[in-house]
């Protein structure tokens, strides 16, 4: 599992798939997210602007994890 640090309340789950390199541009998200699926806290999420807070965890399609964690 990778850990994600924020210094902020939250981070978008775009944001996160691009700052982890899934994608290379925000824009991406969108179209990632409609032909993957992405899991946020177990739970299949489709939403780029879905908020993640401390704790939460993201599942990709090739089952690499994600946690985002306070810095």
């Amino acid at each position: 599992m990778t850990t994600v640090t924020i210094t902020t309340a939250f981070i978008t789950l775009g944001q996160l798939l691009k700052d982890a390199g899934v994608i290379d541009s925000g824009g991406a998200a969108k179209y990632f997210l409609k032909e993957n699926t992405v899991l946020v806290n177990d739970e299949p999420e489709d939403r780029r602007g879905r908020k993640l807070e401390v704790g939460d965890t993201v599942t990709l399609p090739d089952q690499t994890r994600f946690t985002v964690a306070r810095a």
